[in-house]
């Protein structure tokens, strides 16, 4: 599948394309890994690699991402050398998770059941002890997407995560937060939207340009 490549079709509008970064996971435990500054992985960097040879002819105007490794890892390699091109913003950084960074999924629904219950029962207003809800989230996020769409017009590329991806999702479809994690986000998945500031239109999301990796 051959990512989205198209022109804006006109000066005001932009093509946003909407990326989960590449692969960081250092095992193949299930983990949350929230604002845990990993490194891309080897699977990662092949992931990034393959998307910058997909999106070589997209003339980005901006590329934005996290201040976090894997985001602007990502990033840089996709931006084929034009690293003036990029903009890392910390505010766009994946949900913090608190005392749940870096535990697995498995280990959290042991030692917190009813927690661990009431984030996927109501994953908008739960907070993880010392940690972000999903509309915290929303509110760091969505300001700073919405002032980079003011600001930004033609092709644009944002590398974000799984979490701040679906909180801008969310926003742009109307959908309430409750349901977010039905937005599957892949590592390395990639959304394509159009449109302005007033409306953004979805056209493809978690879109995969390349062969599934094997960790």
């Amino acid at each position: 599948m051959n990512v989205i490549q198209t022109n804006p079709s006109s000066p005001s509008e932009t093509m946003l394309y909407l990326l989960r970064h590449a692969d960081c996971r250092q095992d193949a435990v299930k983990r949350y890994i929230g604002q845990i500054d990993l490194p891309l992985n080897k699977t990662g960097i092949e992931q990034a690699l393959c998307l910058a040879r997909e999106m070589k002819d997209i003339p980005f105007q901006w590329i934005y991402c996290s201040d976090l490794k894997r985001s602007y890892e990502t990033a840089k390699i996709i931006s084929g050398g034009r690293h003036d091109l990029i903009c890392q913003i910390k505010a766009m950084r994946e949900i913090n998770l608190g005392q749940w960074e870096g535990l697995s999924m498995e280990e959290v629904a042991r030692r917190f059941p009813e927690e661990y219950r009431a984030r996927g029962n109501d994953p908008g207003n739960f907070r993880p002890p010392g940690g972000e809800s999903f509309n915290d989230l929303t509110v760091r996020v969505i300001p700073q997407y919405m002032k980079l769409m003011k600001a930004s017009h033609g092709n644009v590329l944002i590398v974000g995560h799984a979490g701040v991806n679906r909180v801008i999702l969310c926003h742009i479809l109307g959908m309430p937060l409750s349901h977010l994690f039905r937005l599957e986000q892949d590592y390395g998945g990639m959304n394509v939207i159009a449109g302005d500031v007033a409306g953004m239109k979805l056209f493809r999301m978690n879109a995969r340009t390349f062969s599934d990796f094997s960790i």
